[in-house]
């Protein structure tokens, strides 16, 4: 468990989903791992490719029971497109116009909310799009035609969630990043909004507030983002391997970690973790 490396490291950079939650309900140990890290000085930032705004996800978090206490702060991708659409710093984001196309589901909203943008249903009346995620029971397939269309005008899209799926109560869900993939490869121009790209991590060392990367540890089930994103930013990583590679690698949830196992596993990936345990637990 973390124990064995916490004083190792002053914060934690903390996936959300299929880390501490999955989807439905906390995973067994996460909430008292949380707590214990926090009890012992560390600082905890929860990091979450989840498509909508900070307060949505503390909503959603306190509903599912990861307590307040246990971290210091949150981040979302959500969040991270919200402010580039807002700041327009960019010249990616000054040149998208006002009219977009929002790909998602009723009540997602929130990371285009407020910004005054005019919101499209008609795709050929966008200027571009914004994608959060797809429509309970869709697949990418029922976007087919219309990432097509988009593609042909030359539409760009903000991807507000990388993550190409993940898991709710073991029942697998795409999201907003395997649209992004098949639009790009259509030949579509995306802007990617989270892990594991670079910006989102810089936004998370000034919450954080610890100074020195390498005493950051950035904890999450995800190869692909978790671990390719905390590389990348130059922190320490800690694979949690019971959450979207599960069942990937022939492994059963919660059971004991065979290390031989997972280096072949994360050698096929081209990503080796620095530590991994079979769940985020103390």
């Amino acid at each position: 468990g973390l124990a064995a490396i916490a004083t190792d490291f002053d914060g934690l950079i903390l996936d959300l989903w299929g880390t501490l939650h999955d989807g439905v309900r906390p995973l067994p140990g996460a909430v008292e791992a949380l707590q214990a890290y926090k009890a012992g000085g560390g600082k905890v930032l929860i990091l979450s490719n989840a498509p909508r705004r900070i307060a949505d996800v503390v909503d959603r978090m306190d509903k599912i029971g990861i307590p307040a206490d246990g971290y210091d702060a949150v981040l979302s991708s959500g969040e991270a497109a919200w402010l580039a659409l807002d700041a327009r710093a960019d010249r990616f984001h000054k040149e998208l116009g006002q009219r977009c196309h929002l790909i998602g589901y009723n009540g997602d909203d929130s990371a285009v909310s407020g910004l005054g943008l005019d919101l499209v249903e008609d795709i050929d009346a966008a200027e571009f799009i914004v994608c959060v995620g797809l429509r309970p029971g869709e697949d990418v397939d029922d976007y087919a035609d219309l990432l097509e269309g988009a593609a042909e005008q030359g539409l760009p899209m903000i991807c507000a969630n990388p993550d190409i799926e993940v898991l709710r109560d073991g029942v697998r869900e795409l999201c907003a990043g395997a649209l992004a993939a098949h639009f790009e490869a259509l030949g579509g121009q995306v802007h990617h909004h989270g892990k594991p790209h670079a910006p989102i991590y810089e936004l998370a060392f000034e919450r954080l507030g610890v100074a020195v990367p390498e005493r950051i540890l950035a904890v999450g089930d995800s190869l692909h983002t978790d671990i390719a994103g905390g590389k990348a930013a130059g922190v320490g990583t800690f694979l949690i391997a019971s959450g979207i590679h599960a069942e990937a690698m022939g492994h059963e949830p919660f059971a004991a970690l065979d290390a031989a196992h997972l280096n072949r596993f994360c050698e096929s990936y081209g990503i080796q973790p620095d530590y991994a345990c079979t769940a985020f637990r103390w």
